[in-house]
Order: C-alpha cells, then sequence, then structure tokens
C-alpha cells in the first residue's frame, strides 16, 4: 500500500508532462494541418502537389524516425532541441499528416448547393468560406479529431526514447528500485485510461451538442 501511494504521487506529477506534450502536439497539428488541407482543396496545381507529397510522405515514416531525426540528426546541421520540444515537433508534424485529412474530409463534406446558395446571395468566396463552409468543417472534425487526440497521447510514451520524463519514463524509473513491474506499469495504463475516457466522454458530449444531423465524418485510419 505504500509503494502504491507514493508511487501514484509521483507518476500523477509526470502525467502532467504527458498531457502537456499531447496539448502542445496537438497545437501544432492542427496549426500545420489547415494549411495542408486548405492547400490541398483550395490551393493551385502546385500547392496541391507539396501539401499532398508532404501529407503522404509524413504518415509514411515511424513517429519513432521522425522523432530521431529532430533530435539526433538535426544537431549535425548546427540545430538542437530540448528533448520536450523535439517530441512535440514530432508528434505535432506526425499528427498534422492525419488532421489534414480530418480538415480535408470536413471542407468537402459541405455541400456545393449551399456554397452556391451563398455565392447566390452576393457572398465572395472569403465570405463563404469563413461564414459557410469553416464553421460546419469544425464541427465535422469533432469526433475525429477526438480520436487523434487519444492516439497522440499514447505516442507520448514514445518521448522516453530520447530523454522525456512523461509517465511511462517515470514508471520504468520506479520499476526500477521497486521490482514491481505489473503494479507499476498497471498503474500507468489506468492513468492513461482516465485520461482517454475522460477526453473522449467530454467531447462527445460536445459532439453531441455541435454536431449536423444527417452528417458524418470520420478520421484517417492510423496505419
Amino acid at each position: 500500500m505504500q509503494l502504491f501511494l507514493s508511487s501514484i504521487s509521483i507518476l500523477l506529477k509526470s502525467t502532467g508532462t504527458t498531457v502537456e506534450l499531447t496539448v502542445a502536439s496537438i497545437f501544432l497539428g492542427t496549426v500545420v494541418a489547415i494549411f495542408v488541407a486548405l492547400g490541398q482543396v483550395y490551393g493551385n496545381l502546385w500547392i496541391k502537389i507539396v501539401a499532398t507529397v508532404y501529407e503522404r510522405t509524413t504518415r509514411s515514416i515511424p513517429i519513432l524516425i521522425i522523432m530521431f531525426m529532430i533530435f539526433f540528426g538535426f544537431p549535425s546541421m548546427g540545430i538542437r532541441f530540448e528533448p520536450f520540444v523535439a517530441a512535440v515537433l514530432a508528434l505535432g508534424l506526425r499528427s498534422s499528416a492525419y488532421q489534414s485529412q480530418i480538415f480535408r474530409g470536413s471542407l468537402l463534406a459541405v455541400s456545393k448547393g449551399q456554397i452556391l446558395a451563398a455565392r447566390s446571395l452576393g457572398m465572395t468566396e472569403i465570405q463563404v468560406f469563413f461564414h459557410v463552409t469553416f464553421p460546419q468543417a469544425i464541427r465535422f472534425s469533432i469526433a475525429p479529431l477526438t480520436n487523434e487526440f487519444t492516439i497522440v497521447l499514447k505516442d507520448t510514451s514514445i518521448a522516453y526514447a530520447i530523454g522525456v520524463t512523461e509517465l511511462l519514463r517515470e514508471g520504468t524509473y520506479i520499476v526500477s528500485t521497486s521490482y514491481e513491474p505489473l503494479l507499476i506499469y498497471s498503474m500507468c495504463a489506468a492513468i492513461y485510461f482516465v485520461i482517454t475516457f475522460g477526453t473522449n466522454k467530454f467531447v462527445s458530449i460536445a459532439e453531441k451538442k455541435f454536431s449536423i444531423p444527417g452528417y458524418e465524418i470520420r478520421g484517417v485510419e492510423r496505419a
């Protein structure tokens, strides 16, 4: 019991790092993904090619290799990142490739009839985008983005490989001194579950509140 109480307090502190890593990565991924999605949907031929090459290439490379390239490879070019920053860049860029397809699908899900109707009322293309297309696309993307959040949350454990003291790494430290791997790793798993379940529950409520009847956008399956 004493081991459990002492371990849980330490693990909960490192959980904060895991959550920070997840939120920062999702934020970075969202910013990049929006530009990639806009390029694929509205860009000219060359912009579409660049955006598509970025998306396909990033999705094809294992996250661990991306993380190693940023943390171990960039210093050879004189660019160095702290472990936390390197992990955010790797997770965020990897997530942006998947999020871009969520946003692309959401943008394309808005019916052309609504766009034509808005244009017939005298709206410019920019006005149509911000008043008709974008608000609906955001609502369409809520459910698949929740799935992406869950995936990135679990992928943060890979940051262990470059020295980020997140939940899994802290758990491993405790195991090395307590010799109770089943208990400690079960506690780590339980914390991941609570965060994931709580987030999904919260977002499902938001999804029902802001959902548009008759539409459903699914996220891109992870390879």
